[in-house]
């Protein structure tokens, strides 16, 4: 017997609250093997006395069908018990090449995906939705595993702009209830409310519901083990934007503006709600979209038809960068519209601007996580 035989074994294992198995949601420490003897910590936070006495079960059953002999001892901790005690010594460096023994105290209810990028705009109509689709793809191309999260309870877009308008979630049962599975197009992940509703059917939805439903795409969904999770926000400072926060990790949020001014008066608003001293989600960097346009006889004429450097006092404001500045191309709007994102046309103008956007977020991400542990989940009282 080995760690990582051991690993493999524990791979068949649901974790209930995420569907996804024990070793990719972060469960599973301090594997120790000792002759025919295992044990190992699992943490159990929020799980009924039930549920972990079925964990324990399936655990044992798992590892006695690798090895008959196998003693098998598991250990129900909680995150907080075990980030207090650390990775034992004689374990750290064997069991660092197949498990990350970093316990995250942050609340995250997804270990499984690494870093949740938040795009945001202070109105609608600048863009945000294909700025999102464009940078998830786009991170797909660098070779990451990608989710989408369309939080525009109101206008989902995401369906349309991945070509998945009529499709419907499949449901996987994890220890007999229903969990939901992102739907996938061009490699990655996505799960929206579109999928749920005709689309020309209004969507009502109050604040309890909103929540409810961002509850459900979070708690109720299988996520695979992602690298990235781009959440596309409506636009402003309402109700979706407070549930993000007291529900997920937020690595970091993507602005989204146009230059022009009054664009960028509510942008500064709803980054300024980020930037609270409650919330305290880092400001990325921003998206100047629209910056301006380019007729084809023409090419290296610009036309700033909405104003000019609007991204740039956003960024200044936010003490932050401007990641990419976004022409006005046709092919953009004509890739969204048809299900086919620009970013992965060969040919298109703009492929290579949100490559570049990309390559910035990513660059961004590494740095605050680098300087900074996770975003804490917001602790909202009234």
């Amino acid at each position: 017997m080995n760690i990582e035989n051991v690993l493999d074994a524990l791979k068949k294992v649901l974790d209930p609250l995420t569907g996804v198995d024990l070793i990719t949601a972060k469960k599973v420490h301090n594997i120790e093997i000792n002759g025919n003897n295992v044990s190992f910590d699992l943490i159990v936070n929020d799980l009924e006395p039930m549920m972990k006495g079925e964990l324990n079960m399936r655990a044992m059953e798992e590892i006695q069908k690798v090895f008959k002999e196998a003693n098998v001892n598991v250990n129900m901790v909680t995150k907080e018990s075990l980030s207090a005690a650390g990775p034992k010594t004689e374990q750290k460096e064997e069991y660092k090449t197949f498990v990350q023994p970093l316990i995250d105290l942050s609340g995250n209810p997804l270990p499984q995906v690494k870093n949740i990028i938040a795009v945001a705009s202070g109105k609608g109509g600048v863009g945000k939705s294909t700025v999102t689709i464009n940078l998830a793809l786009g991170l797909k191309e660098m070779g990451y595993k990608v989710g989408i999260l369309d939080g525009d309870m109101y206008g989902p877009s995401i369906p349309t702009m991945l070509n998945l308008v009529g499709q419907r979630p499949g449901l996987k049962k994890v220890y007999g209830i229903d969990k939901l599975l992102p739907i996938e197009a061009y490699g990655i992940h996505a799960m929206s409310i579109g999928f749920f509703v005709n689309p020309e059917q209004a969507v009502v939805l109050r604040g309890p519901k909103l929540d409810g439903v961002m509850k459900q795409f979070v708690k109720d969904v299988v996520w695979p083990d992602l690298d990235f999770m781009i959440i596309d926000l409506p636009p402003g400072t309402g109700d979706v934007q407070l549930s993000l926060v007291q529900l997920l990790s937020v690595t970091g949020v993507v602005m989204v503006t146009t230059p022009q001014q009054v664009a960028l008066d509510d942008a500064v608003k709803a980054m300024n709600m980020f930037m609270m001293n409650n919330v305290e989600v880092p400001i990325l960097g921003v998206v100047e979209n629209m910056s301006w346009f380019s007729c084809e006889e023409a090419p290296e004429k610009k036309f700033y038809l909405f104003g000019k450097d609007g991204g740039k006092v956003l960024a200044e404001k936010g003490g932050t960068e401007v990641l990419a500045q976004i022409p006005i191309v046709e092919s953009i709007r004509e890739g969204g519209d048809s299900g086919k994102p620009a970013v992965l046309i060969e040919d298109s103008p703009v492929r290579q601007y949100y490559l570049d956007l990309a390559a910035a977020v990513d660059k961004q991400t590494q740095l605050r996580n680098e300087v900074a542990g996770p975003t804490k989940v917001v602790k909202i009282t009234t």
